[in-house]
């Protein structure tokens, strides 16, 4: 015989069902107040109550390409930052970082490319991607450049 003391425990509430009459203590609006559009139905995600949507309040971009994403371009160092380094060393992504030049968060997505602005005057073995002014400032202080691979 089955006594209900013996009866397993049921650990998942269900859904509670609103709008079903008057005794249900949520009845007659289902708990959603009296009219407006609140009440009715589903709100779009959009809507803002008080004001301009937020698709109203951004800026209006015209053109073809105003939704393809911007393209990162690659951090820009100059020459004139590479006098931190020793006689004959070796410039690359991680040596730039560990001289405190660039952060690693700011570089680590979108690289880095040497630029030609100030003057060089250590030679230096640069293995990252430079502008043809950087490269000659670079090869006449007696250093080479080598693309990365």
């Amino acid at each position: 015989m089955i006594n209900l003391d013996k009866l397993p425990s049921i650990k998942e509430k269900s859904k509670k069902r609103l709008g079903q009459g008057h005794g249900s203590g949520r009845g007659k609006t289902a708990g959603r107040g009296t009219k407006g559009q609140k009440s009715r139905g589903k709100m779009s995600i959009t809507f803002r109550s008080s004001g301009l949507s937020l698709i109203r309040r951004l800026p209006l971009v015209r053109g073809k390409y105003r939704n393809k994403p911007k393209k990162n371009k690659a951090f820009a160092v100059n020459v004139k930052y590479l006098n931190l380094f020793p006689e004959k060393s070796v410039v690359d992504l991680d040596a730039l970082i560990s001289k405190h030049i660039v952060k690693k968060d700011e570089v680590s997505l979108t690289g880095v490319k040497i630029l030609g602005d100030g003057e060089l005057k250590v030679s230096l073995t640069v293995k990252l991607p430079c502008s043809k002014n950087a490269a000659k400032k670079i090869v006449a202080a007696g250093g080479k450049v080598e693309l990365p691979k």
